[in-house]
Parts: C-alpha cells; structure tokens; sequence
C-alpha cells in the first residue's frame, strides 16, 4: 500500500511538472477559440470522474474523449446522452461502435447543441425588435481505431461540424486522435489524445444593422479563429479489485490552447458489476471543480443496459445534470 502511495505521488508531481514546461497561456488566450460547444464533455460516466478518463475509456463515452477507446471492449454498443447545461442550453449526444473484428472497431456520433429562440436586441432597440433568432450547433463524427497489440492501440475520428447563429453560418473539418497504451504491470494503463484538431474556421453570412448615428451597416467579412483544440494525456489503474468489488482511479492533464492548464482526478466504484459510484475534481478553473454521478448496469440475456448520471458543481452558475443511456449487444 505505501508504495501505492508512492507512485500517485510521483504521478501528480510527474503531471504538475509537465504542466510547468507547457507555457501557461490561460491569461493571454482565454476566449480566443470558436465553436465551444466542442468543449461541453459528453456522456455521464466521464463526467461523474472529473473528466479524467481518456485512460479509460472502455465504453461507447470513448468515441468523444479517446477515439482509440472504443477498441477496448467487445461487445457492439449505442449510446444516448442528455445534458442540461448553462442558461437554458441542451446538448443531445447519440453514438454507436461496431466491432468488425478483434482488432479493427468502427463508431459514428452525432452532437446537437440547441436553444429556445430568442429575441434580438439592438443599440437603439435594447428591449427587443420584434424578431427573433436561434441558435444552434451539429456536428457527426466518424471513428476507426485498431489493436495493434495485446497492449496498444490508436484511433482517429474525422468531423464535421456546423454552427448557426441567426444569419451566420460555419463550418469546420476537424480530427480526434488517440493512443491507449496497457502497460503490463499490475493494471496501469496510459492513453494520450489531441481532439478538435483543424484550421482555423471564421463565420459565413451577411449581417446588417443600423448604427448609432443612424446609418445602414453591412458586414460580410468576419475574423478567422482556431477551433478549441485540447490535448490530454492521462493514467489510470485499479486500486481494489476482487470478486465483487473494483475501484478505479485516475488522474489527466488537460492542456486547451484557450485557457491553462489543468489537472484531473477521478474514482469509480463498482459494487457486484451492477452499481457504480463515481467522483472527480478538476483543478485550474474559476467556477467547476468537483462532479459526481453514479450508474447502474441491468444486464439481460441479449443485452445490457446502463444508465448513468452525473451533475457538475459549476460555483455561482449553479449545477449541470447529465443524464446517458447506453446498450451492449
């Protein structure tokens, strides 16, 4: 046990130092990416352990945070998942992995952020001009990952995505790419992943509005700005495991090339392969921190079902319910 202790002691230390050489760029870049829907985690069981789980990733949650997770487990999946987020905001997330062989697996996703419409306010209307507008975002996503080895394996996701907001419209080819690494010793399992990898996306469209010296303005032409790319890298291993018990722990660093960098822990508790228990935290950010959630697996003779939760305290903004079915066959 003591050098258990030892070695996630090394691991924290490991991660903090790695943070220290990557610049902290959360002063100078925050809010400097388009397209954040693409950050909005997906799924509940990640969520309920504070985000760190690309090291996981052992499940169908695998085709959003580590592409070469979906190789990890054999039997087919689907997967739908609903979030309640900030200010009246709802993401739909449903996905499906196909196994075509012991080694070569196949996924598709489909994200859907959406609102109520709203209505539009001006410099000289500030109540309102009678109109209104929505706003929304897609994107579908396609996933290849393959065992390599007993130990290692890869995975890419190509996405497309698109982004409405009233008149304006964009569009962005992005990829995920991921590594998951099965040590060999004990259970220590080790994955590195880099998604929403692409150029750099600005807005189509033509907006017109009048100014406050009463003139007609028409803008065609807006800035360019890079999608949120995000590079994790992540371990994890079992800490108890017997007959009817396994509890499993994690710790990620998360580099965002539009905020700092930030430290993830989580913990799940499996009780009899049928009740989980999860926990996480996530340092480095102003309002979330802690999660938690639990799942509950009713296993049937031609399939199993799962159904997880998790909710997110967000400080002064309140608390994020996330809700996710998922089926194996």
């Amino acid at each position: 046990m003591r050098k258990f202790h030892v070695l996630v002691m090394l691991l924290v230390l490991g991660a903090t130092g790695w943070a220290q050489l990557i610049p902290n760029l959360g002063g100078q870049r925050v809010g400097t990416s388009a397209a954040q829907f693409l950050k909005i985690g997906v799924g509940a069981r990640a969520i309920g352990m504070g985000e760190a789980f690309i090291s996981i990733a052992n499940d169908a949650e695998a085709l959003y945070w580590n592409p070469a997770g979906i190789s990890q487990f054999r039997k087919n999946a689907l997967i739908a998942s609903h979030i309640q987020w900030l200010v009246d905001i709802k993401l739909e997330f449903a996905g499906a992995v196909y196994h075509l062989d012991p080694a070569n697996s196949v996924g598709i996703a489909i994200t859907y952020l959406h609102t109520d419409e709203m209505m539009e306010t001006t410099e000289l209307m500030p109540l309102g001009t009678g109109r209104k507008f929505s706003f929304g975002d897609f994107m579908v996503g396609l996933t290849y990952a393959r065992n390599m080895t007993d130990k290692f394996s890869f995975g890419i996701t190509a996405k497309v995505m698109q982004e409405n907001i009233a008149e304006l419209t964009m569009r962005a080819f992005l990829f995920d790419l991921g590594t998951y690494y099965k040590t060999g010793w004990r259970s220590i399992r080790f994955a590195v992943a880099v998604t929403n990898f692409g150029s750099d996306i600005a807005p189509t469209g033509t907006v017109e509005y009048v100014n406050l010296q009463n003139e007609k303005v028409t803008v065609k032409s807006f800035q360019s700005f890079s999608p949120p790319t995000m590079f994790r890298i992540g371990i994890a291993m079992e800490l108890m495991e017997t007959e009817n018990s396994k509890l499993t722990s994690s710790v990620q660093l998360d580099h965002p090339n539009d905020n700092k960098e930030n430290l993830n822990f989580g913990l799940e508790y499996w009780w009899n392969d049928v009740l989980a228990l999860r926990a996480g935290y996530k340092t480095a950010r102003v309002e979330e921190n802690f999660s938690a959630g639990f799942g509950l697996r009713l296993p049937m003779k031609t399939a199993d079902f799962r159904l997880d939760y998790a909710f997110t305290n967000f400080g002064r903004l309140g608390y994020v319910n996330r809700f996710a079915l998922q089926v194996q066959f």
